[in-house]
């Protein structure tokens, strides 16, 4: 079954803008080691998809310097392999405003191709999903298109919810669903036949479409032939600070890191940086958290995370916060619920708490 894997990845910038000022969402760092993006480039490779092309927009350098030529992902290859394609959208050189704009930019690319099957994903989900199975269940039901979903209870967010009948027919699809209660939701992962993605392109403007939820799967529901998948593994939406915060904490259970890292024998694939060993001297107290390659601690770390290259002097104290690469925190130094970003250098004796449902952000190079 030959497959080409299609990844937006600025889909979501204007929802977490502490951390996507000056980077896509797709490589906001997540886990002490990882990017957003590690998750849907290795769960497309587990499944066996060895041609994924990433639809850039803004702010897109930072991706490119990680994912590179996308040997990591064993994704360099000299037929398919991994591609980033233009942020543009239709007709002149403009950036596109919406995801189906962003798929009609591609279209020429689409044509290229000779693939039966589209797999396309957002960068927001952190998960560990096997497409293949996904896949083989949308050529089993004849399908054209096949949505993941995943069953969730919500309270207080909005989701795009789907329901369907008991063949899995999908019957109908709500954007901003904000009503309470367990249900289906959306998780922007969809499987599709490549010549009825062109075919929907060819007549959009026909058609009016604009939008692919709402033209597409809110309104084709009844029309065209979408059957709902149903993932019931680690599944996480990054759609705010808070979130995002939360979520990275839950790592540190080790049935949680499990669940997401090591499903069935799939692993969760980054780029790798030749870092020396994280050096924890006698002055240092490490308690519940997960500390990267290249770290030097010497004060108090707990329920934190730290990233490559962290330094954390004598009698600082760190606890329940997150520490992206190279931060330096002085000696004395108090921090408690703080996401610090990037080459974030906080001076002796400071003293910064934020709130596990609201933390505090240190944006990127920073000295306080």
């Amino acid at each position: 079954m030959k497959t080409l894997g299609i990844v937006f990845s600025n889909i979501h910038d204007k929802e977490i803008t502490e951390l996507t000022q000056k980077r896509t969402l797709a490589s906001i760092p997540f886990g002490g080691r990882y990017r957003l993006i590690d998750f849907v480039l290795s769960n497309m490779v587990n499944s066996g998809i060895g041609k994924v092309g990433i639809i850039t927009k803004t702010n897109y350098q930072s991706l490119m310097d990680h994912v590179g030529s996308g040997k990591y992902w064993d994704l360099s290859r000299k037929n398919g392999g991994l591609m980033l394609l233009p942020p543009y959208g239709v007709g002149d050189r403009v950036l596109y405003k919406s995801r189906f704009e962003a798929i009609c930019g591609i279209s020429h690319f689409l044509r290229r191709c000779d693939e039966e099957y589209v797999v396309m994903s957002d960068c927001d989900a952190v998960c560990n999903c096997d497409f293949s199975d996904a896949l083989q269940y949308h050529i089993d039901h004849d399908a054209e298109m096949t949505v993941i979903v995943h069953k969730t209870k919500t309270k207080g967010h909005s989701f795009t919810s789907v329901a369907f009948d008991k063949n899995h027919r999908v019957t109908s699809v709500t954007n901003q669903d904000k009503q309470d209660g367990e249900k289906y939701i959306l998780t922007n992962m969809i499987i599709v036949n490549r010549l009825f993605l062109l075919k929907l392109i060819e007549n959009a403007h026909e058609l009016g479409y604009t939008s692919f939820s709402r033209d597409i799967l809110v309104r084709g529901a009844k029309e065209y032939r979408i059957f709902a998948y149903e993932y019931d593994g680690y599944f996480r939406v990054i759609d705010s600070l808070a979130n995002y915060y939360a979520y990275s904490l839950e790592l540190l259970d080790k049935n949680t890191r499990d669940d997401l890292f090591k499903k069935d024998g799939a692993n969760i694939y980054t780029k790798v940086r030749d870092s020396a060993p994280c050096r924890i001297t006698d002055t240092a107290k490490v308690h519940n958290s997960l500390v990267a390659d290249g770290c030097v601690i010497e004060g108090e770390v707990s329920g934190s995370i730290l990233f490559r290259g962290v330094k954390v002097a004598k009698g600082a104290v760190i606890t329940n916060s997150i520490l992206f690469q190279d931060t330096e925190v002085g000696e004395g130094t108090k921090l408690n619920c703080v996401i610090a970003d990037k080459q974030v250098k906080i001076l002796e004796d400071r003293l910064l708490s934020g709130y596990k449902t609201h933390p505090y952000y240190i944006s990127k190079d920073t000295v306080i």
